[in-house]
């Protein structure tokens, strides 16, 4: 009985695999052809299926890009960047939809110590810096063995410096990949669907206006209180708005 369930979710898989690359190449041909609407159809439904990939994301991004819709566009090529924080291509196509934006913001200066914090924890992804903590501990495993198999004094010793090395690789990246993804969780990007939002002082209609905000900004959210969101701007601006006009880019 376990033999034929595993067998039938392999088949399940292969099917869904096949579906989903037919789904991308016909995408593919639809976007090549200047049909982008078609293209981004088909690009959800592969998303519908339940894989959740950068390329998929980056492709509906350049959909929208070139349908001249700067919001949706800048929205899915934040959610491709999320699942690959490095890429160069993404970065690009990213900032030619984010100069298309009516808001500009400077950011608030950051100290040296922060500036390296955030090189060394970005460096990788939060899985990514897993993956290199598990490669670290085999390699620990491995000098150590070879620590009590090996004859020669000298062999031993970098054998055991090897181990002690590696050992402490380890942790460091446990620690780093700890904190990344508290930072990860921690954060809550959301980008602005509204051509126009006013931003409102406490959370509520009758409340001031804070400022005013377009289409494809990003903000990150703070707070929730009801159908109103706390958001802050990259400068440290907060206000609130109705939850309706932003969409949150973690909704994998």
């Amino acid at each position: 009985m376990k033999k034929l369930i595993i067998l039938l979710l392999m088949l399940l898989s292969f099917t869904a695999n096949a579906q989903n690359e037919a789904l991308f190449n016909r995408a593919t041909t639809y976007y090549n052809e200047g049909e982008y609407e078609k293209a981004s159809e088909n690009y959800f439904k592969i998303i519908e299926n339940g894989e959740h990939s950068a390329a998929v994301y980056y492709n509906i991004g350049n959909c929208y890009y070139k349908l001249n819709q700067i919001a949706p566009s800048i929205y899915y090529y934040e959610k491709a960047l999320l699942l690959k924080p490095n890429d160069k291509e993404i970065k690009n196509n990213l900032a030619y939809a984010q100069n298309m934006t009516l808001d500009a913001f400077e950011p608030l200066p950051e100290t040296s110590l922060s500036k390296l914090y955030k090189n060394i924890t970005g460096f990788l992804s939060f899985d990514q810096w897993s993956y290199a903590a598990v490669f670290f501990v085999f390699l620990f495993v491995l000098a150590y063995i070879l620590f009590y198999y090996l004859r020669y004094s000298t062999h031993k010793r970098i054998a055991f410096i090897a181990s002690i090395t590696s050992f402490f690789i380890a942790v460091f990246c446990i620690v780093i990949a700890l904190i990344q993804f508290q930072d990860f969780e921690a954060d809550i990007p959301a980008i602005v669907f509204s051509e126009e939002l006013i931003v409102k002082s406490e959370p509520n209609n009758r409340s001031s206006q804070a400022f005013i905000l377009h289409e494809g900004t990003k903000v990150y959210v703070l707070d929730q209180l009801d159908d109103w969101k706390k958001i802050e701007l990259k400068d440290g601006k907060t206000g609130w708005v109705p939850s309706n006009q932003i969409k949150l880019l973690k909704d994998f």
